[in-house]
């Protein structure tokens, strides 16, 4: 970049992260659990690079600190639970979703001590962030039991599916938390219970998916595009039974977990009915289910707003046309 152009964006007020990212870069931030496989695949096969994608792949601890890094321009893609869009949203930001992912691969996870929902009364829920995504599939659920948040059971802040299943590995007064692969399977190994899956509970739910500040996607069209597809081709090399001792090895290697635990993970990751939508495909009516629950647990009226108007998928669809089948 000429000291012309540098000085001109530093006067726009352009991140100096943003500057050093350059022209090809996509600064991606997601959660560091089994649902990055893609991603890590992507890289380590070249097919993000081969599609003229620079991924610059980043970690967050919770939900809040990824909105917030996105509002600041921190990366240029998030790749979470769309309810935290939604909310972005709903905060007045310009967010934008451009692509599905999957419906969670959630389960309510309690202490072995725990029977059943009732026995929850008076104890700890440990949640990510307390006021999106699958803290409100938590609290929709205890809900349907009689339930009530800050009435019934208390709400604990603690973050990502890793450290929500280390609070209730050393503290058994944290009673729940909802987790996700590959936290699941190691709450089984320490002796917790699954009261069951979420969607099985609720009914479709869209959870994963990308979004980005409007205003880098229209800056970045073409560029998106190619990240969606690289993305989408990653997937669909995730999910070939060829590649599954490749891919169990990049879960043992990243995540730190042990090969059998990698092995049921990437069992579950490729399932056809709970694992990976094929091809990140957005699930309208889970969309939909998800902010009718959104209104509900948060005691609000029904937005005008249609759920429409938190997307744009045309990209993802100019993507795919550059896959075939």
């Amino acid at each position: 970049m000429s000291l012309r152009r540098a000085l001109a964006a530093a006067a726009l007020g352009v991140c100096a992260g943003a500057l050093a990212a350059g022209p090809d870069t996509v600064r991606v931030n997601t959660f560091p659990n089994a649902k990055a496989l893609p991603f890590h695949a992507g890289l380590s096969r070249g097919i993000f690079a081969a599609r003229g994608v620079a991924l610059e792949l980043s970690f967050t601890e919770n939900s809040t600190a990824q909105r917030e890094g996105l509002a600041a321009g921190r990366f240029d893609v998030v790749h979470a639970a769309v309810d935290n869009a939604v909310a972005m949203v709903q905060a007045n930001k310009d967010v934008v979703i451009v692509t599905g992912g999957d419906s969670g691969m959630n389960e309510f996870f309690v202490q072995a001590t725990i029977g059943s929902f009732a026995d929850l009364r008076g104890r700890k829920l440990v949640v990510d962030a307390p006021n999106t995504a699958y803290a409100l599939q938590a609290k929709k659920i205890l809900l349907k039991h009689g339930l009530k948040d800050g009435v019934d059971y208390t709400v604990v802040p603690v973050g990502r599916g890793e450290l929500r299943l280390k609070a209730m590995a050393e503290n058994r007064d944290y009673a729940a938390a909802i987790l996700n692969l590959p936290f699941t399977i190691q709450a089984e190994q320490l002796g917790m219970k699954s009261l069951g899956s979420t969607v099985d509970m609720l009914g479709p739910y869209q959870a994963n998916g990308a979004f980005a500040l409007r205003a880098w996607v229209e800056a970045n069209r073409v560029l998106l595009e190619r990240f969606i597809a690289a993305y989408v081709e990653s997937l669909r090399w995730v999910r070939r039974p060829e590649n599954r001792a490749e891919c169990v090895a990049i879960l043992v290697a990243k995540l730190k977990i042990p090969r059998d635990v990698a092995e049921r993970t990437y069992q579950l990751l490729v399932d056809p009915v709970r694992g990976f939508t094929p091809d990140a495909r957005f699930d309208m009516e889970g969309f939909r289910n998800l902010l009718s629950m959104r209104a509900e647990v948060e005691g609000k009226e029904k937005e005008a707003r249609s759920p429409e108007s938190y997307l744009d998928l045309s990209y993802y669809r100019r993507a795919l046309l550059t896959l075939g089948n």
